[in-house]
Parts: C-alpha cells; structure tokens; sequence
C-alpha cells in the first residue's frame, strides 16, 4: 500500500525535483483538510510509480507556507520537474486532482 510522502524543509525540493508531485499544503485544525486526507492516500496509492502525492503540515512547516504563499489550506501545488504549475484552493472531488495529475504526466 503506497503512501504520501510527509514534506518538511530539509526534504521538500528533493522531493519535487523531478516527475510530478502533488502536494497537499494542510493543519491538523483544518475540517476540509481532514475531509480530504482519505482521497489524498488514496490517490498516492493509485499513482504510485507515476505520480508522487506528498503532505505539508503548515502549522509545522511555516517556511514552506509562506515561501509557497499558502494564505488558505487545503492548498494544493502541482508541481513538475521543481516547478509549480497548477494550484488548487479547497476541498475538491479525488476525479478534480486526478484530473491535475494526469494533465502533468
């Protein structure tokens, strides 16, 4: 059973460096946050070996919030290759962040 990968500073751009990442910005307080982590393993599951899905826990790695410029969570970054080119704001549906992924691959 895959799993996200939990991000924090010293892990964060080795992580994103290459391939597809999605990354979900999001706090333990958070209800939409806790409405999506299910759909946010599950999708690390099926995209395994295609698609990294990882989790910043902002309250712990405020750094990263702010060098992303997360002002509302859940936030979620695609990146590809290092660089973010999608963004999501909200709880979403797990076909809205497939959707994301596949368009990266």
């Amino acid at each position: 059973m895959a799993k996200y990968v939990e991000l924090t500073n010293d892990n964060f751009d080795a992580t994103v460096a290459e391939g597809v990442t999605m990354v979900d910005f999001w706090a333990p307080w958070c209800g939409p946050c806790r409405m999506i982590a299910p759909v946010v393993e599950e999708l690390a599951e099926e995209f395994e070996g295609k698609a990294t899905i990882a989790k910043v826990n902002t309250d712990e790695q405020q750094e990263l919030a702010v060098k992303y410029g997360i002002r509302s969570i859940p936030a979620i970054l695609f990146f590809k290759d290092g660089e973010v080119v999608d963004q999501m704001v909200g709880a979403a549906s797990k076909d809205a962040f497939a959707e994301k992924i596949n368009a990266q691959l």
